[in-house]
């Protein structure tokens, strides 16, 4: 059987020579005459997995020293509680809510401290990203959150917001390595790799070092300090060691690409082959605000539901998959991380321009 094109918001699609790659080396890695998938986290092999795709991720996001690069477990969702728990000194932090998961992290939170939603886009659905260049953050807040690309709604923040010399923690889940970012601007990002990276499983946390240290909020459990994860090189307990492997295998592939940069000239072609469909489109449009538009993910709408539904089963005969928008939106999503192919995008926009005609 033929491989479809995969519109997932994830798990989603990997590049197809990482998994042919990882397919030839499933039963035995290097001559280990083992797969990654038995091997011990303890072993030099296993050792040289993860160091080499550290290296590579440092390398590619030109990431310095102070940085700390944890693999982590428990996806983005505990993410959510480990921030406030590890870094809400103050008691006391400020949120832009863009999304659901920008708002799901906040009211994760509010159970550890007093959470302030500076700046939200709910009044509109979650179709833009608010004005966040004077924002009133309380001066004892100890850290500025964001989602920074919005999986749902189909929005990201072009500009990062002015945190007026607070801590910014981003939330980079499904943009993270599409285009170069000023990584200095951060204390904190992270995400799940199973948009852009990876398999389901692994989360990818850079922190800054002095960020890192014992005093948390009291109660933290072990496992939930970043502390813990640091001093032992994101070994303190079993990781998991094939999604790491397989990461590591999509930062080699991104390199062999041209890095970053290339990675986003990549994706606004891709991007723009679809938004210029939706907005000459007389059935489809697209949901966001044209300035807040995400590289990643594009929802649209047709305005019927059962044209919708036509269109997402006729689209799934026809070999392109998980066009289901999500169910807190409706109609439509695709999206186009970095292994959809051009070929991908430019042949779903060919279908949709021939059901439009079949379907006027």
């Amino acid at each position: 059987m033929s491989r479809v094109y995969n519109f997932s918001a994830g798990p989603a699609v990997l590049p197809e020579d990482v998994l042919r790659e990882a397919a030839e080396e499933m039963l035995d890695y290097k001559g280990t005459g083992e797969s990654v998938m038995e091997m011990s986290h303890r072993s030099k092999e296993f050792e040289g997995i993860i160091q080499e795709a550290e290296k590579d991720f440092r390398d590619l996001l030109g990431l310095p020293d102070d940085f700390k690069v944890l693999f982590l477990q428990g996806g983005a969702s505990q993410q959510f509680a480990m921030i406030p728990m590890n870094f809400m000194k103050n008691k006391k932090a400020a949120y832009i809510i863009t999304g659901q998961w920008a708002k799901k992290a906040f009211k994760e939170a509010q159970i550890f401290g007093d959470a302030v939603a500076v700046a939200s886009s709910e009044d509109k659905t979650f179709s833009y990203i608010p004005d966040c260049s004077d924002l009133d953050i309380p001066e004892d807040a100890d850290y500025l959150y964001i989602c920074e690309n919005n999986t749902i709604y189909g929005t990201k923040f072009k500009e990062l917001p002015n945190a007026k010399g607070h801590k910014l923690i981003s939330d980079v889940s499904s943009c993270f390595l599409s285009e170069p970012m000023d990584v200095d601007k951060y204390a904190m990002f992270y995400g799940g790799a199973q948009k852009n990276i990876g398999p389901a499983g692994v989360v990818i946390a850079a922190i800054k070092e002095d960020m890192i240290t014992e005093d948390t909020l009291p109660g933290t459990p072990t496992m939930l300090k970043y502390k813990t994860h640091a001093d032992a090189d994101s070994l303190y307990n079993t990781p998991p060691c094939y999604g790491i492997y397989i990461c590591g295998k999509v930062f080699k592939w991104i390199k062999s690409m041209g890095g970053l940069a290339a990675m986003k000239e990549h994706n606004e072609k891709k991007a723009a082959i679809l938004y210029d469909f939706l907005d000459a489109s007389s059935m489809f449009k697209g949901t966001v605000e044209k300035e807040s538009r995400s590289l990643m993910n594009v929802p649209f709408v047709t305005g019927d539901d059962e044209l919708n539904a036509k269109f997402i089963s006729e689209a799934k005969a026809a070999g392109f998959i998980n066009l289901k928008g999500h169910r807190s939106v409706g109609g439509m999503r695709a999206s186009i991380y970095n292994a959809m192919p051009m070929e991908g995008v430019t042949k779903l926009v060919e279908f949709m321009d021939k059901f439009e005609k079949e379907n006027k």
